[in-house]
């Protein structure tokens, strides 16, 4: 079992995966305060399904160099390895926002696009797209 995470600033995505199943489903996203997560709220959800890995969206550019916006995506990766002690892992999140929308149908700022962005994330886990933070 793995929890996927699309950082923003305003909400956090998140999924959850099956690496056995090679599936993943979304769940609620978590609202963030003035960029902050609620940790507390992320301390329940490694309680409630006990993940063995943790896997961050890296929101690359479409060239592949970093922006202002992967450093904020490592910098709370970061931040859940050193609170959580827990292995957490990278993955290339060009264009999930994108796909998000078109699975969703939903065009408009939605949480359940981010949900859905942490979803696609997850599943570039579980198909081996990841490198370790």
């Amino acid at each position: 079992m793995i929890l996927a995470f699309d950082y923003g600033t305003q909400k956090i995505g998140v999924a959850s995966g099956n690496e056995l199943l090679g599936t993943a489903s979304p769940l609620k996203a978590l609202p963030c305060k003035n960029t902050q997560p609620n940790w507390d709220d992320i301390a329940a959800l490694l309680k409630e399904w006990q993940p063995e890995a943790l896997v961050v969206g890296l929101p690359l550019n479409m060239d592949g160099t970093e922006s202002e916006s992967t450093a904020r995506a490592k910098k709370f990766a970061g931040r859940l390895k050193g609170r959580f002690g827990m292995k957490v892992w990278l993955v290339d999140e060009r264009l999930s926002t994108r796909e998000a929308r078109e699975r969703t149908g939903i065009q408009k700022a939605d949480p359940r696009v981010d949900s859905m962005a942490a979803v696609i994330i997850a599943e570039g886990f579980l198909a081996g797209d990841a490198q370790c933070f």
